[in-house]
């Protein structure tokens, strides 16, 4: 009969079930299942996530994906590239130390390379008593496989090989310095053209070979940025800003305090550079 017969069979079902459900919530009671701290799932950080997801979209390539210690010398690997450019910058302003006597230095180096010819370019420009003299002073240097060759105000210095050869060889480690260890920061960006990486890095790994601190002195870093290459297994961008207390700089014998700024860029990165004897050689 349709409609309103009875089922003992369902009916039998129904109560076993319901039996079930009875048992598994006394269980959880008797358990605690659920109402202890370690039962509830962790919750994401929000800070967390929004540090993970740039760090793991913009995650560097094998071996940059870790901690990198190639760049205490910022300019360091270059020379396994078939040639490049690069343009760096130290400048200071500020007084001697505890003394309201003004005072500034700038120190600026480009260099050229090509490793084939086994040439090398250097033009360094200074300015300020604190490198020596209070008006610009330069010079150009060139090395040419074993020949080097220096010129200043114009003149081809002769019987000054080793002098040629130490001025073609200055590098921007000595001049800045680098970084010992720095790691991923969740950024990529072109930088001269180069697909690069941001690492962030501790001041206290900071390596700055022309800065020496005095009694009582400081180094303060106020900010600052590092870009990589790894295509290329180089620095692209190094940028530092200073505040030093009670600092020589570049050996000069009387202390300064003020602002440091720190300025390297690699321009042509893989381009190797037609160098030639300078002009007056």
């Amino acid at each position: 009969m349709i409609g309103g017969g009875h089922y003992p069979g369902r009916k039998n079902t129904m109560r076993r079930l319901a039996v079930v459900l009875l048992a598994i919530l006394i269980l959880t009671a008797c358990t605690g299942r659920g109402q202890r701290p370690e039962d509830v799932p962790t919750q994401a950080s929000v800070e967390g996530v929004a540090t993970s997801l740039p760090l793991t979209q913009f995650a560097p390539p094998t071996p940059y994906n870790r901690l990198v210690t190639a760049f205490a010398s910022v300019d360091n690997r270059l020379n396994e590239l078939a040639g490049y450019r690069y343009v760096v910058q130290l400048e200071f302003n500020g007084v001697f130390a505890r003394t309201p006597r003004e005072t500034s230095a700038t120190a600026q180096a480009e260099v050229w390379f090509n490793q084939v010819a086994s040439a090398r370019r250097v033009i360094l420009s200074t300015s300020g008593e604190l490198v020596g003299q209070t008006e610009n002073n330069s010079y150009e240097a060139v090395r040419l496989g074993p020949d080097a060759f220096l010129v200043r105000d114009g003149l081809c210095l002769t019987g000054a090989a080793n002098a040629a050869e130490t001025a073609a060889a200055l590098s921007a480690g000595a001049l800045v310095g680098g970084v010992s260890t720095a790691t991923p920061g969740g950024r990529r960006a072109t930088i001269n053209g180069e697909d690069s990486y941001y690492y962030s890095f501790d001041p206290a790994d900071l390596v700055l070979p022309a800065l020496r601190v005095g009694d009582g002195g400081s180094i303060t870093y106020q900010s600052g940025e590092l870009w990589i290459t790894p295509a290329k297994n180089a620095v692209t961008r190094f940028y530092l800003n200073l505040d030093v207390d009670n600092v020589v700089i570049f050996d000069r014998q009387l202390p300064v305090t003020g602002t440091v700024l720190i300025r390297y860029d690699l321009y042509d990165a893989g381009n190797a550079f037609n160098i030639t004897v300078p002009f007056g050689c």
